[in-house]
């Protein structure tokens, strides 16, 4: 990357004329790759051989659905397995899935009607009982749940009827029906049982659109159309036979594929690399911000070794302070990305930055805070991330010019979500998707209710947020959720940075439309 620095105009790179060669010589890289790759990787890909290859620097540490929390899992969730409802973003309704209608008995108390004439890949008929023993499954301690917020709502699920199935709540959670129509998804009773997680990891079985037709880890994950995928589904049915999802980390090797037919669609591509890649015969590129927001998360308790000046808010308000997140959205993200002042993102039904402390760039004001709370010189500290380099360099950076010397530890996820959950780590670069459910309980539930993910622990956060989540009348929920934001805020928890753009460059013979909830629709995708 250019070397960098902060300023009082953000982020600069040294020279112009550095900066134009950078972008050169990264584009140059990735034409000098692709006239040496080779032919028969590009022989699988594109509408000839009706398969349509996406690929991604991540991979889920499980294709399970309730068993990893990265965006590319959840991805293949929404193209292998069905919800019981479905969020039509066009209209913002909900209407039936595998639910052909619910009902609320009471506030806690959800009936279900589910659909007959549905079948799970294997040809097992899709019945109530494979309904109830998902839900009864995935909120049981033996699940290992890796976001227990999607599900731990639920207390449990019975079968009242034939196809009749009763949820009870833990207490009221007006947001159900949202996660319903998301990260809650249906497994197959029997096979489940028969082959273990360890085995439906490998071959994995569900009701959706493709089945999963080889699981490769390191590699990727092959999938069909479902030929008998139920017609009536809102999902509609889907176009292309094959999809292929291919683990490539490096993002000049995945612009090399795209250019020579190896790949169909990339996406993260960086913004100066999509405007030249635009620019290529046969190629398209789109952008669109997504509901995915980076942040900083700090280790309020002092837990991880070296994290003690943490413990003081006046510290973590500093850090706050020295970090130009305008900058860094104009000069690194850009796209449409939006600068974020609360702790969730702000189009989610409940979040809101209106009475929310804003931490607007102010070096003076941050080297001021170090010196009250007895750091005039600052200190050392590790910062762990485990995507985007870039952004977390140049966070370090503005760190150094107020005197926190910072080190940056770049890690896969799986390992550093668990050295996290351990407490050992001091500062967390990271980002959150939400599951793409729109209610800011799938931000706020994960990062502050008590659970292995919260670095705070909190109590008093944390009742206000299960009173947000758990309140019925909706100006009482809006202004529970405000009075949780604003503590989070002033006690400077977490750093919210920027939402985060996408671009995405796909071959032209590809008719695909983006959505703002980072979930790549490739069953309505379809060749042109």
């Amino acid at each position: 990357m250019p070397r960098c620095w902060a300023n009082s105009t953000g982020i600069q790179y040294q020279t112009q004329r550095e900066n134009m060669a950078f972008l050169q010589s990264r584009l140059s890289r990735a034409l000098a790759v692709a006239m040496f790759a080779i032919a028969p990787a590009a022989a699988h890909a594109g509408k000839a051989n009706d398969t349509l290859v996406y690929a991604s620097d991540s991979e889920p540490e499980n294709v399970s659905p309730y068993h990893n929390n990265v965006r590319e899992g959840v991805i293949i969730a929404r193209h292998v397995f069905d919800n019981l409802i479905f969020h039509d973003l066009a209209t913002g309704k909900y209407e039936p899935q595998l639910a052909t209608n619910w009902t609320w008995a009471d506030p806690q108390t959800l009936d279900l009607t589910i659909r007959k004439g549905v079948t799970f890949h294997n040809g097992d008929p899709l019945t109530a009982d494979d309904v109830v023993f998902t839900l009864n499954y995935v909120v049981s301690p033996d699940s290992k749940v890796v976001t227990k917020q999607n599900v731990n709502w639920i207390k449990s699920a019975e079968k009242i009827g034939d196809d009749k199935v009763r949820i009870h709540l833990v207490g009221p959670f007006p947001a159900a029906i949202e996660y319903l129509a998301g990260p809650v998804v249906i497994y197959p009773e029997k096979y489940f049982k028969k082959v273990g997680l360890d085995g439906f990891a490998k071959a994995p079985i569900g009701s959706g659109p493709y089945k999963v037709t080889s699981v490769t880890p390191g590699k990727g994950v092959k999938m069909e159309k479902n030929t008998s995928y139920w017609k009536d589904s809102p999902l509609g049915q889907p176009k292309i036979g094959k999809l292929e999802f291919r683990i490539i980390p490096d993002p000049e090797t995945q612009v090399a594929e795209l250019m020579t037919g190896g790949v169909d669609w990339i996406w993260r591509v960086q913004a100066d690399q999509a405007k030249q890649l635009g620019a290529v015969p046969n190629l398209t590129v789109l952008s669109a911000e997504t509901m995915r927001v980076g942040f900083l998360q700090f280790d309020s308790q002092g837990r991880a070794p070296g994290s003690e000046p943490l413990k003081d808010p006046r510290v973590r308000q500093a850090i706050s302070y020295a970090i130009d997140r305008k900058a860094m959205v104009d000069n690194l993200v850009r796209g449409g990305a939006r600068v974020m002042n609360s702790a969730c993102f702000i189009d989610q039904f409940g979040c809101t930055d209106k009475g929310v402390p804003r931490y607007d760039y102010d070096p003076a004001k941050a080297k001021k805070l170090l010196a009250d709370a007895g750091y005039p010189n600052g200190f050392s500290i590790d910062l762990y991330a485990y995507r985007e380099r870039e952004y977390a360099e140049a966070v370090v950076g503005y760190l150094g010019a107020v005197g926190i010397k910072a080190k940056l530890n770049f890690m896969k996820y799986a390992a550093l979500r668990e050295l996290s959950r351990s407490g050992k780590v001091p500062i967390y670069f990271q980002t959150w998707g939400s599951f793409s459910v729109a209610d800011a309980s799938a931000f706020t539930g994960v990062w502050f209710k008590g659970d292995e993910d919260d670095m705070t622990r909190d109590q008093q956060v944390t009742d206000m947020l299960k009173k947000a989540d758990t309140t019925v009348e909706t100006e009482a929920r809006l202004a529970a959720y405000s009075e949780a934001l604003k503590l989070i805020a002033e006690r400077a928890y977490l750093l919210p940075l920027f939402s985060y753009s996408s671009n995405y460059a796909f071959t032209s013979d590809l008719n695909f439309n983006a959505q703002p909830d980072e979930l790549p629709r490739f069953f309505k995708a379809r060749w042109q």
